[in-house]
């Protein structure tokens, strides 16, 4: 089917859905862009395609496609689109010619501390707090991250970024496919739930009386983030069962939040594996 219209009610719905978190969370849907992370949307979540005319003509018809994004293609049906409207859809300066519309995901703190707790009970695991993140690319390089180093989950405070944003899922790279998350209304209480679990709650604060690399992630761990430009809040940050320190030289008295996170989260990947 061949859309040429940007009246079109399909392709208005992706407006929206590319341009307002409040139309994300009701339809409970989001925009997929690129062949790479199309190839890697899970069958079952995956509810519509559009392809660019050039696209289609360039490679489908060409018979181009990679195997992955075969697969996907053929689950539903897909729509292909004037090259001009698809623009006006696309959330990127130069579009690769396939979106898609994909269904949310959220997973509940007690499935994510239940989904692995079988293979990771001898070695523990970790988890990433995060506080009012506001920049897309450093939560979708978290979420990335996170599956490298073999986090079992992540949780948001609801001032965070919507990790739905398209700047984020593009960073993510796919992991946000494979990485549980949750989205808290109540930050402290999710993190008492997690200290009653048995899990330790560590702060990177200047206030750290041991540095970050010291044999302390053995067990169940995880590991709080602040904002970008104001850390952690005061209250957040109290609730850490420890402090620990990044060390730094010259001038620099923090590091990007995603950088941050990325060192404690391998740290205790390190401390637990090898």
């Amino acid at each position: 089917m061949r859309i040429s219209s940007p009246a079109n009610e399909k392709i208005k719905l992706v407006v929206q859905l590319q341009s307002k978190a409040s139309a994300r969370k009701k339809q409970k849907m989001f925009v997929v862009e690129g062949i790479r992370m199309y190839e890697e949307i899970p069958k079952e979540d995956l509810v519509t395609t559009y392809v660019s005319e050039n696209y289609y003509n360039e490679v489908i018809k060409a018979g181009k496609l990679s195997k992955e994004a075969k697969n996907n293609l053929n689950v539903r049906d897909y729509y292909i689109v004037a090259d001009s409207v698809f623009k006006n859809m696309s959330d990127t300066v130069t579009p690769q010619g396939i979106l898609a519309i994909a269904k949310q995901k959220e997973y509940t703190l007690e499935e994510m501390l239940a989904m692995d707790a079988k293979e990771k009970s001898d070695k523990g695991r970790a988890f990433i707090i995060l506080e009012s993140i506001q920049d897309p690319g450093n939560l979708g390089t978290i979420i990335r991250t996170a599956e490298g180093a073999g986090v079992s989950g992540i949780i948001m405070n609801k001032e965070t970024v919507d990790i739905y944003n398209s700047k984020v899922i593009r960073s993510t790279m796919g992991s946000v496919y494979r990485v549980p998350f949750m989205v808290t209304e109540n930050l402290p209480e999710t993190i008492n739930e997690l200290k009653k679990n048995n899990v330790t709650v560590f702060a990177a604060h200047l206030k750290g009386d041991e540095y970050y690399a010291k044999d302390l992630y053995k067990g169940s761990v995880a590991f709080l983030i602040g904002n970008e430009g104001n850390g952690l809040s005061d209250d957040i940050a109290k609730m850490a069962d420890k402090y620990v320190k990044i060390p730094m030289d010259g001038m620099v008295e923090s590091l990007n939040a995603s950088v941050a996170a990325a060192i404690l989260m391998y740290e205790a990947k390190r401390q637990r594996e090898f």
